[in-house]
C-alpha cells in the first residue's frame, strides 16, 4: 500500500518556475532564434568581484562552516540595524532584527509566528505563489484582496482590506516594490494599511525583497520606502521582511531579514531554531560585507535596473504591440495580453512553443489572472526588452 502524503501540500500545485520551464521545445524542435527567459527574477550580474575574493578567504576559515546564533551573528543585526535606522529614519534595535535563510524563509516565519490553522490572512491579488502555496500547507486561508490598475500600478485598496476583515483574520500582506506587478506603493498607501491593521490589531507584513531598486524622487535626495518605523507602535503591527541576494547578486547563498516587534522575534527564534536552526554562516559573511563595503556597488546595480525600467518602456513605445504594459518597477512587468478567447496559461505556452519566450502566466499569481503575463527583466539588457516586445507582436498572429 502506497504512503500517503499530506493532503495540505498534495494540494499544491507544482512549483511555478519549474513547470513552466517544461514548456519550451526541445532542441531542435522550435524556433531558430536564442531563448529569452524571463520567467525568474534573477539579476544579471555575478557578485561583486571584492566580494568573490573575500568568500575565498572566509571559506579558509573553519569557523564559517558551523553553527551560529540562530537569528544570525551578532555583527550582521548590528550592520543592519544601523543600515536600516538609517535608511527609514527611526531607531531599529539590533535586538529587533533577525537574518533568515532568504525571504521565503522570512515570510514563512512571519506568517507562523501570528497565524495558524483556520485562520485568515488578507493577500493582494495578484500575490507572489509562494505566500499562497505556503497557506494551503499551513491550512491558513488566504483571502484575496483585489488590485487594480491606477497611475501607481496595480494597486491595493486599504478600505477594500478593512472590508474583508474578519474575527479570524491576523494579518494583512503587502510586497513593495511588488512581484508579480513591479508596482510600488506609496507612503500615503503604506500609512493607510498600517493605520487599518493597527486599528483592527493585525500584524501588517511588509515584504521589500526589491526596495534597492526603487527609483530616487525627482529631487535626487533618498526618501525612505515608507515611514512605518516612525510609528509609535510599530513593534506592535509590523513585520518588516528583506532578501540580500537581489541587491548582492547572492540568490544562492540563501540570507534574508525580519525585522519586528519583541513578541514576533521571540516567535521567530522558535521557528527558526526547529526550521534551520541557524542561516547559513556563509551567507550571512557575505551579507555583512555586502553592507559594510558595497553601498556604491548597489547603488550602480540600482541605476543598471532602472535603466533596464527606462528600455522596457522605449521598447514598448517604439513597436507596436497589443500587449498592454499595465504595470512594471523593480525586477518585474505586468502585462495584458489581447486574446480575448485565451487564458494566461495558453497563451504563455504558445510563447513559449512558437517564439522561444519564457513568461509566467498571471493565473500562477491568481486565479483571476488570466488576462495577464508576468515579466521578470532583470536578467535582460536592452535590446533583448525590444526583442521582447517584436517576440510580442509576432505571436499577435492566432496562436496555435
Amino acid at each position: 500500500m502506497p504512503l500517503t502524503i499530506n493532503p495540505a501540500v498534495d494540494r499544491v500545485a507544482s512549483p511555478p518556475i519549474a513547470e513552466a520551464a517544461t514548456w519550451l521545445p526541445a532542441p531542435g524542435e522550435g524556433p531558430e532564434m536564442p531563448l529569452l527567459d524571463l520567467a525568474q527574477a534573477v539579476p544579471n550580474y555575478d557578485p561583486a568581484p571584492e566580494l568573490l575574493d573575500y568568500l575565498g578567504q572566509a571559506a579558509r576559515d573553519p569557523k564559517a562552516a558551523f553553527y551560529t546564533d540562530i537569528l544570525g551573528i551578532a555583527p550582521l543585526r548590528e550592520a543592519l540595524s544601523v543600515d536600516l535606522s538609517r535608511e527609514y529614519g527611526a531607531a531599529i534595535a539590533t535586538a529587533e532584527t533577525a537574518i533568515t535563510t532568504g525571504c521565503n524563509n522570512a515570510f514563512c516565519m512571519a506568517t507562523a509566528a501570528v497565524a495558524g490553522a483556520g485562520d485568515e490572512v488578507i493577500l493582494p491579488q495578484p500575490f507572489y505563489f509562494n505566500h499562497d502555496m505556503w497557506f494551503t500547507m499551513q491550512g491558513i486561508r488566504q483571502v484575496p484582496l483585489p488590485c487594480r490598475a491606477e497611475a501607481e500600478g496595480m494597486v491595493p485598496d486599504p478600505g477594500d482590506a478593512e472590508a474583508l476583515i474578519t474575527p479570524r483574520t491576523r494579518a494583512i500582506v503587502l510586497i513593495t516594490p511588488n512581484n508579480p506587478t513591479g508596482t510600488i506603493y506609496s507612503q500615503e498607501r503604506m500609512a493607510a494599511f498600517y493605520q487599518v491593521a493597527e486599528r483592527h490589531g493585525l500584524a501588517l507584513i511588509v515584504d521589500e525583497t526589491y526596495k534597492d531598486f526603487r527609483p530616487l524622487p525627482d529631487s535626487g535626495a533618498e526618501e525612505p520606502p515608507h515611514r512605518l518605523f516612525q510609528e509609535a507602535n510599530w513593534r506592535d503591527v509590523l513585520i518588516q521582511l528583506y532578501s540580500f541576494s537581489k541587491a548582492y547578486s547572492l540568490t544562492g547563498y540563501r540570507v534574508g531579514s525580519l525585522v519586528a516587534g519583541p513578541r514576533v522575534i521571540e516567535a521567530v527564534s522558535k521557528i527558526a531554531d526547529t526550521v534551520t536552526i541557524c542561516p547559513p554562516h556563509i551567507g550571512q559573511l557575505a551579507a555583512l560585507y555586502g553592507l559594510q563595503h558595497l553601498k556604491d556597488w548597489r547603488e550602480e546595480k540600482r541605476a543598471r535596473t532602472l535603466d533596464l525600467v527606462g528600455a522596457l518602456d522605449s521598447a514598448f513605445r517604439t513597436n507596436k504591440s497589443a500587449y498592454q504594459l499595465v504595470s512594471r518597477g523593480a525586477f518585474f512587468a505586468y502585462l495584458r495580453h489581447p486574446f480575448t478567447d485565451r487564458n494566461s496559461v495558453d497563451v504563455a505556452k504558445a510563447l513559449a512553443k512558437e517564439q522561444n519566450l519564457l513568461l509566467l502566466p498571471g493565473e500562477f499569481f491568481g486565479a483571476d489572472q488570466r488576462n495577464y503575463l508576468r515579466v521578470a527583466f532583470a536578467n535582460a539588457n536592452a535590446a533583448q526588452l525590444g526583442e521582447l516586445v517584436q517576440r510580442l507582436a509576432a505571436s499577435e498572429r492566432p496562436l496555435s
